[in-house]
């Protein structure tokens, strides 16, 4: 009887890890549940003629200079990428439904001026048309696809030559090679592999749009996001009409860059100064507000920290944190409570980052104690004012990385003072006197000083 060709294996959906047995827990990531089965075809492949494949000398490459990229004709989608698309990179691109994955993904092809195929196994062809004419866009380089195998992809990709490729999205594309439904964590290792070696034995840049999960991460195995070379996420939230594309993998690129966008009926349309944005609306003459310079990969963004402190109607007082980590919120409020004596026990708590943006910049310790304080206290915080610093466990202020250009953003917008840890002081260079730089070295002084 003849050997069969077919080897099951489990994969986990967490990690991509395979393993020869199913387990109720990953070994490698202790997830539970993740697990699935997957057929892995084991035809022998044709063996090489004996001789080793032709290496390439760094110094050869070296002296070729930097590759040529290409550009999109929207900066904030350059900006992102890193200066535009490399040829024969791969780039993963997530969003929650109805973020505007799709509509970037259109609105970047006429900058390109080259051959595109949009292949999107979700719409229709006609649908996709509607959508470019709603957007504006005609350009007799794109070629638009329906299909979803990944085989007869790779035979369009073929006869076509293009120099980018779209597909909308992964989670829909199967491959023949696997017995399992699209979607599958299977399905989309085996497409990603695929689309990955178009990539990089042809020199195509590959676009691939994934759905997320209701933990906002790119649905599938992780191995997705690590054989791709730059992951990028769209946020945004649906009542807002401002969108975020950030960077959270770039290997020729900053990580963490991110671009402003807002969604109108033309589309995604580039914001160019965002610190406008999110201070339009600032109410200036109330307590509980400050104002803290965060750093987006190099871009310095002006934002509002708003805070609202009220006694408990309950038992068990009220934490509720908008765009930053609540654990960092618990801190805060325990050393605003050991450290300089205010009763937050019996305390409601709440604190938001105006616009729906969401940030992970220990920086704005600074402004989110003091919008506490100022609110606690019901003292105005100078609308001229703005703060920037970490804050640490024994209530002193830490310093901050590229000071320089939190700094030159905050005079670009008209404000007078700025309160900085006196630690960062020593690497500044200051360049101008429009602007007060105070440096302090703990929330206690920082109190004395706006209070």
């Amino acid at each position: 009887m003849a050997k069969s060709k077919v080897r099951i294996v489990f994969l986990c959906s967490s990690c991509g890890d395979e393993f020869a047995k199913w387990h109720g827990q990953c070994p490698s990531c202790s997830e539970w549940g993740t697990l699935s089965e997957y057929k892995v075809n084991t035809k022998s492949r044709a063996r090489s003629n004996g001789r080793p494949r032709a290496t390439t000398k760094l110094i050869d490459l070296l002296e070729k200079g930097e590759i040529k990229r290409n550009k999109t004709g929207i900066p904030e989608v350059d900006r992102v990428l890193g200066g535009g698309f490399l040829p024969g990179s791969m780039i993963l691109l997530g969003g929650s439904p109805g973020v505007g994955k799709s509509t970037l993904a259109l609105q970047i092809i006429p900058g390109l001026e080259s051959n595109v195929l949009y292949v999107s196994a979700e719409e229709s062809e006609d649908q996709l048309a509607l959508r470019a004419k709603r957007l504006g866009i005609d350009s007799n380089m794109i070629q638009l696809s329906s299909e979803n195998n990944a085989q007869v992809i790779l035979d369009q990709v073929a006869h076509i030559k293009p120099q980018l490729l779209i597909l909308d999205s992964i989670q829909n594309i199967y491959s023949e090679n696997i017995d399992s439904i699209p979607g599958s964590p299977s399905q989309i290792r085996e497409c990603g592999q695929l689309f990955l070696t178009l990539a990089k034995q042809n020199g195509v840049s590959v676009i691939v749009i994934g759905h997320v999960t209701k933990e906002g991460i790119i649905a599938g195995p992780k191995m997705l996001e690590h054989m791709v070379d730059t992951v990028l996420y769209l946020e945004g939230d649906s009542r807002l009409d401002h969108r975020v594309l950030r960077s959270v993998k770039n290997r020729f690129g900053t990580t963490n860059e991110v671009g402003i966008f807002q969604m109108n009926e033309r589309g995604l349309e580039e914001v160019s100064n965002p610190s406008e944005l999110f201070l339009a609306e600032r109410a200036t003459e109330v307590p509980g507000s400050a104002v803290f310079p965060a750093l987006e990969g190099t871009r310095p963004i002006l934002v509002e920290v708003q805070a609202l402190v009220s006694n408990a109607n309950f038992g068990t007082p009220q934490r509720n944190a908008n765009g930053i980590d609540y654990k960092r919120l618990a801190m805060l409020l325990a050393v605003l409570e050991k450290r300089l004596g205010m009763v937050m026990g019996t305390k409601d708590v709440f604190v938001n980052l105006v616009g729906g943006l969401r940030i992970s910049d220990p920086t704005a310790d600074l402004a989110v104690i003091a919008a506490l304080g100022s609110s606690a206290k019901d003292s105005i915080i100078p609308q001229n004012t703005v703060l920037v610093g970490e804050v640490g466990l024994a209530g002193e202020v830490r310093s901050v990385a590229k000071l320089d250009k939190r700094v030159a953003e905050t005079e670009a917008l008209g404000f007078k003072r700025i309160i900085v840890p006196k630690s960062s002081l020593k690497r500044f260079k200051r360049s101008s006197t429009k602007i007060k730089v105070l440096g302090v070295s703990s929330v206690r002084e920082v109190f004395g000083y706006l209070f």
